[in-house]
């Protein structure tokens, strides 16, 4: 039961802690060194299919975000032009990334793939947003209080990306970046909240 389950406080020991774990992980780091080389050295821009889909097909792959087809997402990433929104660090951009008008007319919310895709041009401006982060933020908003949110929150960008800094400030940890929080919330969900099939 959840009830039961007792996070260790975050703490600068702590994160620590966790950052040292994922370096020891040869799989995630070989995973996260071939998409930032596929995202930030071969293929940057988002103005060609063929390009973005590859990048659409890794991620997929690797995160195992369950996108229902990475051909129709891919062309709604190019549609969008996206490149000078993720220069400027635009938080809309996620949101928009994320609602995809299927083949069967269906407008669908990838919002947990869009926080990756823009992740993985911009890893400290973009935190991620998955199961693993959202329970162990809801955790420690009934543990501490460090701010006042919903889960809904958690699914509007602009909100969302305020509670991971809100939680950083609260617990005093403002010398590490966002992807190194990242790194430091998804460890604590997989670890304390796993489901039966667990991937980033």
């Amino acid at each position: 039961m959840e009830e039961k389950i007792k996070i260790p406080q975050p703490c600068i020991r702590e994160v620590k802690k966790y950052l040292n774990l994922w370096d020891s992980l040869e799989n995630y780091i070989l995973q996260e060194n071939s998409l930032r080389k596929l995202f930030l050295e071969t293929y940057p821009q988002n103005l060609n299919i063929d390009d973005v889909l590859i990048k659409v097909c890794s991620l997929n792959d690797f995160y195992s975000t369950h996108i229902l087809s990475s051909f129709t997402i891919a062309e709604h990433i190019v549609s969008l032009k996206i490149d000078s929104s993720l220069l400027e660090g635009d938080l809309a951009l996620v949101n928009k990334i994320a609602k995809v008008k299927m083949s069967d007319g269906i407008t669908r919310n990838f919002y947990s793939f869009a926080t990756k895709y823009c992740n993985h041009h911009r890893p400290t401006i973009y935190p991620i947003y998955d199961y693993c982060v959202k329970k162990v933020l809801m955790y420690f908003k009934k543990k501490d209080k460090f701010y006042d949110f919903t889960i809904d929150d958690l699914k509007q960008y602009f909100k969302y990306k305020d509670i991971i800094i809100k939680f950083r400030n609260f617990y005093g940890l403002e010398k590490y970046n966002l992807k190194q929080i990242d790194k430091y919330l998804w460890q604590l969900g997989k670890k304390y909240f796993p489901r039966k099939y667990q991937n980033k």
